[in-house]
């Protein structure tokens, strides 16, 4: 048993140096043809940075596509959590609580902002941290809290307003970890901070965004990211440069394009998945019928054996896999030392799930092949 957790652990953090055949991501961005009408507005404009016409554009058509007051972009997610957290003024050096079921870059966002990840437990359905079991958490914590990360995990589903209610109540600082929610997210008050990663259903290649239907909390978020400016070029607070570029709207534009085509193609992956697989894998629920996202995560209902055999035979047989979260942010090296509750359920989590092939257009002949691959793995196993 020792032997199988330590090979379990290699997994959750390998590389992959081997190509697969069917690899587990194929990202696909727009095409030359689709830039090249805002390449050359760029060059019309020559302004490429600073809030130029076609990041502003891009801020005011997400609005319009999520109906919410405010957005700005920034240069990645991770900068946007940690500029959403600050911006919202917590104790420095207080707990974040975080949920250990996420990505590594989540507690890499509390310690910039100048917090300590608190890692908590999540719901076993919803694979969530919900608002009720942070409030429980609250009564037990380990030292004064000054905000809270809810994430959604894989873009899965949140309920976004029962986080407006624990922030009006609480008065911490919230901010929710939706990297992968674009189809999902809704933003309302509590600032949501979405990934355009290029693994992400509309991707860029490095970027992200900040929702809410707060305004000014926005301004503050902007002023954190651009020197501590205000309308002068005086520096007010301290800040970091967290602006997107001209190219990179370019590119958000043209995904903004072709969006619907690009979430069709990613519901028609999920759904032949979810045709094909049996009932010895689970896929979220909702995903490919209601909600598209650019994973395929899936649990096994075998033990951490069948985890270790079950990736190993795909990878002989040239199917990539991934442990995206590999074992909770609880097992990363860099969080270690950070105040933790009892993590049964992200260690069950870890120990059953892991991401199969997924991208816009992997044929359904592909699929068949890595659920027919599949069975024969999870029937082999002791």
């Amino acid at each position: 048993m020792i032997g199988e957790s330590l090979v379990l652990s290699t997994l959750f953090w390998q590389v992959h140096s081997a190509s697969f055949e069917i690899p587990v991501m194929r990202p696909c961005l727009p095409s030359s043809d689709r830039l090249l009408p805002y390449l050359r507005l760029i060059d019309d404009n020559r302004v490429y940075s600073n809030g130029g016409s076609l990041t502003r554009t891009f801020e005011e058509r997400l609005r319009t596509h999520f109906n919410v007051e405010a957005v700005t972009l920034c240069a990645n997610a991770t900068i946007g959590l940690a500029l959403t957290i600050v911006a919202q003024s917590p104790p420095i050096g207080s707990l974040c609580m975080v949920p250990s079921w996420t990505f590594a870059a989540s507690a890499h966002a509390i310690y910039l902002a100048g917090l300590v990840p608190w890692i908590v437990d999540v719901n076993a359905e919803s694979q969530q941290l919900t608002a009720d079991m942070a409030r429980d958490f609250l009564r037990e914590a380990p030292g004064q809290v000054g905000a809270v990360m809810p994430v959604m995990p894989f873009g899965a589903p949140a309920d976004m307003l029962s986080w407006d209610v624990f922030r009006d109540e609480t008065g911490l600082a919230v901010v929710i970890d939706a990297a992968a929610a674009f189809d999902t997210v809704r933003p309302a008050e509590t600032p949501c901070v979405v990934s355009l990663h290029a693994t992400k259903v509309l991707g860029i290649g490095e970027g992200a965004f900040i929702a809410c239907s707060d305004r000014h909390l926005i301004e503050r978020i902007v002023q954190r990211g651009n020197f501590g400016f205000h309308n002068t070029r005086e520096s007010i607070v301290p800040a970091v440069n967290a602006k997107l570029s001209e190219y990179s709207a370019a590119v958000g534009l043209a995904g903004l394009d072709l969006w619907q085509s690009s979430r069709d193609g990613y519901l028609n992956v999920a759904k032949e998945y979810r045709r094909q697989l049996d009932r010895s894998v689970h896929m979220a629920p909702g995903q490919g019928e209601a909600w598209a996202t650019s994973t395929v995560v899936v649990r096994l209902t075998h033990s951490e054996r069948g985890l270790v055999s079950v990736i190993e035979g795909l990878h002989a047989d040239g199917i990539g896999t991934r442990c995206w979260w590999g074992g909770g942010l609880h097992r990363h090296a860099a969080f270690t030392e950070c105040p933790r509750t009892d993590l049964t359920v992200t260690n069950t989590l870890a120990g059953s799930s892991f991401g199969l092939p997924c991208w816009p257009d992997l044929s359904a002949l592909k699929i068949e092949r890595i659920c027919a691959s599949l069975k024969r793995l999870i029937v082999a196993v002791p």
